[in-house]
């Protein structure tokens, strides 16, 4: 039987892949612009027709139908990280969080620590071999492909075909269902002159023949568009964006100097513009791999000169930083932040930079404090802290005392609290 025959057999619609699912299964669905909105709407549709089913997810980008606490019950969301989409039901209690280094998401799933009884994911058009491509999203959903009953794969022509381990054959797929809308796109973000002034501080430090790790958001996409002037760098990251894109267009990107998996972009899950999904179609110099390849910190500090960005929303005077929650009140997840981190400082000449800007609510509070707001969730510890930077400067802990972490972290918090900041670290026994 043909590759061609197998797929007509497995070709559904939307609505008839809910009939592959039991009570009591838990869905996985990759990353972000790799969710099938088809499927989730026919998710959507026919969940009261079911029974303690689970969707576990790293940053939903679309609010499906779902995403309601009345009808939790028949399917809840169960997050790896909240986005917009998932943010209020995690902060109201409805939905829950699987707290995991991204890294080792895929060895939750292949030792079953955390479950995967069917796969939704979208997908590239079947190739002539019977191949399908995730390549918006290897992520852990490729380990839970290995470990399903269903998986089910809804493919569309705008998804690229992608090199790298991303690829599912149609002997795996116990479903196929066709879509054609345009995958959801996300812009790169407005810049202001508060990241600017911190892209500016991190990229003077960024060598020739850098390999990045690029995270979401703000401040390290300043970074990006400060690096024109920078030649032969390579990329080994988790997302890969516009802005990246945009440095191979420019040749400053070029991967020849990277030692490990030279002349090859890397990266595990996609989130741009449809430029940015055309761009990775059969793109020889990209290669999109599941997280225990593209973040394990082993494999990634064999690149020499490893620069990790991401950015947090609270330093304590120790160099802990509150990335993934306000207090007890969860904000995002662990993710890679964590994983790049200690990349980098493993990395011969690798440097792993955590930007924020200095303050918060109008300049009425410090980023910078003298100790975490109770019950924030460290992200990135004091053993793995190197450099910090706000639009002020950049302070540099790895190897520090406390007493001199707290004097460098004071210096580049915002003037106006440099005082108090001052006083809380002499009564913490931190500076006389």
């Amino acid at each position: 039987m043909s590759h061609q025959d197998d797929y007509l057999r497995r070709r559904i619609a939307a609505h008839d892949a809910i009939s592959l699912l039991k009570d009591g299964d838990t869905i996985v669905v990759p990353t972000g612009s790799a969710e099938p909105p088809r499927l989730l709407d026919a998710l959507s549709d026919r969940r009261r027709e079911l029974r303690d089913v689970k969707v576990s997810q790293i940053l939903p980008l679309r609010k499906a139908g779902y995403f309601d606490a009345e009808t939790c019950e028949h399917v809840r969301h169960v997050a790896y990280f909240f986005g917009g989409a998932s943010r209020a039901g995690g902060q109201a209690g409805w939905i829950d969080y699987v707290p995991a280094y991204f890294s080792e998401l895929p060895q939750l799933i292949r030792n079953d620590l955390t479950p995967a009884d069917a796969v939704f994911s979208l997908a590239s058009p079947m190739d002539s071999h019977g191949y399908f491509a995730l390549s918006l999203g290897a992520d852990y959903t490729m380990a839970a492909v290995g470990k399903a009953r269903a998986v089910v794969l809804e493919t569309n022509p705008n998804v690229p075909f992608a090199n790298g381990a991303c690829h599912v054959h149609i002997s795996q797929v116990a479903g196929v269902v066709e879509s054609d809308e345009p995958v959801i796109e996300v812009g790169l973000p407005t810049i202001g002159p508060v990241q600017q002034a911190i892209g500016k501080h991190v990229a003077a430090m960024i060598p020739d023949g850098a390999t990045l790790q690029i995270g979401y958001g703000g401040i390290p996409d300043a970074v990006v568009m400060q690096l024109t002037d920078k030649n032969d760098l390579g990329i080994h990251t988790e997302m890969l964006g516009d802005g990246i894109m945009t440095l191979v267009e420019a040749g400053v990107v070029t991967n020849r100097r990277k030692n490990y998996l030279p002349g090859k972009m890397i990266a595990t899950f996609a989130l741009g513009s449809k430029r940015l999904y055309r761009f990775m179609d059969r793109n020889p110099a990209l290669e999109m791999h599941p997280v225990d390849f593209t973040n394990d910190p082993y494999l990634a500090s064999r690149n020499d000169n490893l620069i990790a960005i991401n950015s947090t929303m609270q330093v304590d005077l120790i160099g802990q930083c509150g990335s993934e929650s306000l207090g007890f009140t969860p904000y995002s997840g662990t993710g890679g932040q964590a994983d790049f981190v200690r990349s980098a400082n493993r990395s011969n000449g690798g440097k792993a930079f955590i930007v924020l800007p200095s303050t918060a609510k109008g300049d009425t509070l410090s980023r910078i404090v003298p100790t975490l707001t109770a019950g924030t969730h460290v992200t990135t510890s004091k053993n793995d802290i190197d450099f910090v930077v706000t639009e002020y400067g950049v302070a540099r802990l790895r190897g520090k005392s406390a007493k001199a972490r707290a004097q460098a972290l004071i210096a580049i918090a915002n003037p106006k609290f440099r005082d108090e900041l001052t006083e809380a670290a002499g009564r913490m026994r931190l500076v006389p």
